[in-house]
């Protein structure tokens, strides 16, 4: 391998070799059992005599460091050493980011291991992804005769997917999109980032719904706007409670995150009059509703949009993986140059081979079947959970209405007497991973409350964790402050 030694400043050459090997070593980036370069070639890179590197080599050598083998060259050796080195980034004292960043929560990181009882929202179930499928079609990408030299591509991502997304989308959810109008992103979360881009200027003031999804709101945040909420109910976004100042609302209309009521037709159109009049632009984020197990689907905002100011998001992170980072958006023509400009200057184009795939995946009728099998299959997930909580959390759990998705959403009863930190807790004890409704507030919740997914876990965990679940509940009440 090639292995960069700097040479730099005055002294014993040989010596300074040396040190840098063991450092190497010490810290882990020359793994034991791992082949150093022939001491010729490593002295002709650093324009020094073999006899030089050879020293240090020796010298490494006779501590033990490394192992020479006659006619296969030298070694690390294979024994780890005892003594290690952390190689860390220079702390850095002197240097801050700005201060909003020192406020925003860190990422969690992920788990160790994976939880027994899987219920984490927005998570889909891998194992049900037609993997052989999809690893035929990237693999059908990256032949020798497709892969040209051509340089970098279009900003607004492969000709192919963009007239496959185009038509998916009209046909599924009746959304007005040519190819032209079609702009390819690494999942939603960049398509929110591009439009926050173009549209945000410090002190604007954004409006999210209350509750609502996190990562959104601490984006528009950091894009320097002022987030407000706006409270949701039955009928979703509350309308009449939108700041007249709002440059943007930002809503998940079809399957309201994480309370997953549906917004209704009249509040639709209340929406979009607003923002005609205010001259606002309204982000439909559209993240899950092809899972839909009652009811027929709405129209969505961008459908009933006559004057321009929807611009669409989907994402195929819970439809096929979160892992592959692949989403759209679609926009009204006079924002679409700017749009186009900001993919450029953030990342070009994303993976162009693996957006051929999606095309092929989506155009071949796959992603339909996919679809459809796995709607199936979280129908009955859902309701398993549902008839559980209906029988035995009716102390506890008031399940809220919903019709698609791959979560839902229960609010504490008004006699619960549980504090739902406490059942986190012990539900986080028994390997049960679920999420309290709290975070999802940027203000004080108004009501406490559970959201279980059901796209990771399989049916047949479902009842023992809910049992869990249930003695998780009994724990904090026995627990409680009397």
């Amino acid at each position: 391998m090639d292995f960069h030694v700097s040479l730099a400043g005055r002294g014993d050459l040989s010596a300074r070799i040396y040190r840098q090997l063991l450092d190497a070593v010490l810290d882990g980036r020359l793994r034991p059992g791992e082949r150093l370069p022939p001491t010729r070639e490593l002295a002709r890179r650093l324009g020094v005599s073999r006899n030089t590197v050879a020293g240090a080599y020796e010298r490494l050598t006779a501590e033990g460091v490394l192992v020479g083998q006659v006619g296969a060259g030298t070694f690390v050796c294979a024994e780890p050493l005892g003594r290690t080195r952390s190689r860390a980034a220079p702390a850095g004292s002197g240097v801050r980011p700005r201060r909003l960043w020192r406020s925003l929560p860190t990422p969690p990181s992920e788990p160790a291991t994976e939880p027994v009882y899987d219920f984490r929202v927005g998570v889909p179930d891998a194992r049900l992804f037609p993997l052989e499928t999809w690893r035929r079609l990237v693999a059908r990408e990256l032949r020798p005769a497709l892969v040209r030299s051509t340089g970098y591509g279009d900003p607004s991502g492969h000709m192919g997917l963009r007239e496959a997304v185009a038509r998916h989308i009209g046909i599924s959810r009746s959304v007005r999109a040519s190819a032209a109008d079609v702009l390819v992103t690494q999942g939603a979360q960049q398509a929110l980032d591009l439009i926050g881009r173009v549209l945000i200027e410090p002190g604007c003031r954004v409006a999210v719904e209350e509750p609502g999804y996190p990562p959104a709101r601490l984006l528009f945040r950091s894009l320097g706007a002022r987030v407000t909420g706006v409270p949701v109910d039955g009928e979703g976004l509350d309308v009449s409670a939108l700041p007249d100042s709002a440059r943007l609302v930002y809503v998940t209309p079809s399957h309201q995150f994480p309370l997953g009521t549906p917004m209704s037709l009249g509040r639709r159109a209340a929406l979009l009059e607003w923002a005609e009049r205010r001259g606002a632009v309204v982000i439909e984020d559209d993240y899950d509703s092809e899972f839909r197990f009652e009811d027929r689907p709405l129209e969505p905002l961008q459908g009933l949009d006559r004057s321009g100011h929807v611009i669409y998001v989907g994402s195929f992170s819970k439809t096929m993986l979160p892992m592959l980072r692949l989403g759209f958006l679609v926009a009204p023509a006079s924002l679409q140059p700017a749009l186009r400009r900001a993919r450029q200057l953030t990342d070009w184009h994303g993976e162009l081979p693996t957006q051929a795939a999606l095309a092929g995946f989506i155009g071949e009728g796959l992603l339909g079947r996919h679809v459809r099998k796995a709607t199936r299959e979280y129908a009955a997930r859902r309701e398993r959970i549902l008839a559980t909580l209906r029988r035995d959390f009716r102390d506890w759990l008031e399940p809220i209405p919903s019709a698609a998705g791959l979560h839902l959403c229960a609010h504490l009863t008004s006699d619960a007497g549980v504090d739902m930190n406490r059942v986190t807790a012990y539900a986080n004890q028994a390997g049960i991973a679920l999420q309290d409704l709290a975070p999802y507030y940027g203000e004080a919740p108004a009501r406490a409350g559970l959201v279980l997914g059901y796209g990771a876990i399989p049916a047949e965990r479902i009842e023992p964790g809910l049992r869990h679940l249930a003695e998780s509940f009994r724990a904090a009440w026995n627990s409680r402050d009397v």
